[in-house]
């Protein structure tokens, strides 16, 4: 039997690892046999040389099998949950999740934490005051059969290998590897117990991905490899050449999804919502068709079904349910400030990672895994792509909790939001399925 040095110089050089080689290295890692040195050797190895197909999916079942696996069985029906790959402004979850719940589907999601420029569905979470994140197994399992959702943080239980490796990954330059990324996904979804997964893979200048050509890419190796495991997955593209919705911060996101589940919310987040919720219903086994999913959707928007969803949600992990009805009980910076035009025209388009950056600097995201978070920083944007704006006119507020924040992030807005003489033509908000 080969050495670990063996298996690092085998990949270094080239060779494709057997699933055997592979579970070995997973499981010696995970058991601390493995040093962090040696897997970041092997991690850098397989970012240059690559993983072919098998590799891939081994690495996923191996990274997923490497602690407790959630059994949902006790939920009746197909289990299904959503995951973006990141954005700004990205609050989807927040409305999807309680919107396909009071339509009968049952979402078991485990979500993360903020980093760079994208935000975290958790950070916007436990925004609402009283929200925990962290559920025992048992009691998350009995909330998705009792509620229809639980959105919670992955344990140190759950896939072990990859918070490891991905924190390894984090900070020896191998993040951007489509492999990794794959096996990272799909492993935590496959140990969650969801039998279906439907995945929103953002493309543009705010996402991960920038060009349609490589987030095609990413989206059939996701599709491949989950369905090689035995799920059923479903990618589509959506865009994020400019933020989605018009606020992006915790608390100020947590808002504007309310707004939405009570049909107030900004046209492109409802419209996304009700296509990626349709498609979950499908995937349920709910509708027949995703027209008929639709329909379900927006009905439950207009009889304030979705709403009390969310409201049940929220009371069940802790929250206050009365943020539903008075936004006010939401933390928000306590100072504020508005960033105008300088010149007349028309909204070219976003530096949209540029505008994640501008709330960073407000205290909306981090830096670093250990930062914290000011949940009611953020800013909301008051123009989107094609919109007309005179010079002097708001572009957007941001909120802050001290004023010395207001100058940088104010200057990297400013640089964000590009103003020219030409209406542009809107982008669609899928670029394929």
């Amino acid at each position: 039997m080969d050495s670990i040095v063996e298996l690092i110089e085998h990949k270094r050089d080239g060779q494709a690892h057997s699933a055997e080689e592979i579970e070995r290295l997973v499981r010696s890692y995970v058991d601390g046999d493995m040093p962090d040195y040696q897997m970041a050797a092997w991690l850098m190895a397989a970012f240059l040389r690559g993983l072919d197909a098998d590799e891939t999916v081994w690495l996923t079942k191996a990274m997923a099998e490497s602690g407790d696996m959630v059994d949902l069985s006790p939920v009746p029906g197909i289990k299904v949950d959503k995951h973006s790959t990141g954005g700004v402004g990205d609050k989807t979850t927040l409305v999807v999740a309680p919107l396909v719940a009071s339509c009968g589907a049952h979402i078991a999601k485990m979500s993360g934490r903020g980093l760079g420029h994208t935000g975290g569905t958790l950070d916007k979470l436990e925004s609402i005051p009283g929200f925990s994140v962290f559920l025992p197994i048992e009691r998350f399992v009995a909330q998705v059969r009792d509620i229809g959702i639980a959105v919670v943080a992955q344990s140190d239980d759950i896939d072990p290998a990859d918070k490891k490796m991905y924190a390894l990954r984090d900070v020896t330059g191998t993040v951007p590897s489509v492999p990794l990324i794959v096996s990272s996904i799909i492993s935590k979804k496959i140990a969650g117990g969801a039998d279906a997964i439907l995945l929103d893979v953002k493309v543009g200048s705010g996402a991960f991905m920038k060009t349609d050509d490589e987030a095609r890419v990413l989206a059939a190796e996701l599709t491949r490899v989950g369905q090689a495991l035995g799920r059923k997955v479903v990618c589509v593209l959506s865009d994020m050449d400019q933020p989605l919705g018009h606020a992006v911060g915790n608390a100020l996101e947590v808002c504007e999804a309310i707004r939405t589940l009570k049909g107030e919310g900004p046209e492109d987040l409802t419209q996304l919502a009700v296509a990626l919720g349709a498609k979950l219903l499908v995937l349920g086994g709910l509708v027949s068709s995703e027209d008929a999913g639709a329909r379900m959707l927006r009905e439950s928007i207009e009889t304030g079904k979705a709403l009390h969803t969310f409201k049940r949600w929220v009371a069940a992990q802790g929250g206050d349910p009365a943020v539903a009805d008075d936004t006010s009980l939401l933390p928000l910076g306590n100072v504020a400030t508005v960033v105008t035009a300088e010149k007349s025209g028309y909204i070219q388009g976003f530096d949209t990672e540029g505008v994640g950056r501008a709330a960073m600097l407000l205290g909306a995201g981090r830096e670093k895994a250990d930062d914290t978070v000011d949940p009611g920083a953020g800013l909301v944007l008051s123009v989107k792509t094609g919109d007309r704006v005179a010079a002097g006119d708001p572009i957007a507020t941001l909120y802050a909790s001290c004023e010395e924040r207001f100058e940088a992030a104010a200057s990297r807005l400013g640089a964000s939001v590009h103003v020219g003489d030409t209406r542009p033509a809107r982008a669609p908000l899928f670029r394929e399925v």
